[in-house]
């Protein structure tokens, strides 16, 4: 028996040994601030402040490129406005003698300028109507007005609205050439534009 109670002595021991070895260890919270270094804490607070340094300056970029995109599209819309601006005072549309009846071509250039009227709605018309010096001047002034007017009600038509322009008839008073002629006479029979500010 004595056999017999030393092999189980020699089991007990035996597994006594293993299990210690088995053991878990204890380890250290890696995050408890207790237990970190001064010099710990310092490079991360340092790392932390790089970090909201870096997160501030992306914050601050992206504003800046958001101003300069805002203020290039301004700048852009600006000289495009500009250039509509120009383009519609160099437009003449033109009638024939002792007429205020739309040409095929004034019907194009108005179609093109209503076209600019509805992209930039803050724009605003005086449509001046001329003739030629042949006709006495009330009747020349009764020409232009109804001129001008033929403009002003086709931008209608085209969806201008009637508050953004006005009418005015100089008659035979501003030629755009002074001679006497077929020529010059076609040419101060006109409608002009001009933009309010």
């Amino acid at each position: 028996m004595n056999r017999k109670k030393l092999f189980i002595l020699m089991i007990l021991l035996l597994s006594l040994v293993l299990s210690y070895g088995c053991g878990k260890k204890a380890v250290d919270a890696p995050g408890d601030p207790r237990e970190i270094s001064a010099e710990e804490r310092a490079r991360l607070a340092e790392e932390e402040r790089r970090k909201a340094m870096e997160r501030q300056a992306m914050e601050e970029r992206r504003l800046q490129e958001e101003r300069l995109a805002r203020e290039r599209e301004q700048t852009q819309d600006e000289r495009q406005a500009q250039e509509i601006v120009d383009e519609i005072l160099a437009t003449r549309i033109h009638y024939d003698f002792d007429s205020y009846e739309l040409r095929p071509e004034a019907r194009k250039a108005l179609q093109q300028i209503s076209e600019h009227m509805k992209r930039f709605r803050e724009l605003r018309l005086v449509i001046e109507g001329h003739c030629d010096e042949r006709g006495t001047a009330e009747y020349n002034l009764a020409l232009g007005e109804r001129r001008a007017r033929a403009a002003y009600e086709f931008l209608i038509l085209l969806g201008v609205g009637s508050d953004r322009m006005q009418i005015i008839s100089y008659g035979e008073e501003r030629p755009l050439d002074p001679r006497s002629n077929e020529s010059a006479w076609a040419q101060n029979r006109r409608a002009e534009f001009k933009v309010l500010q």
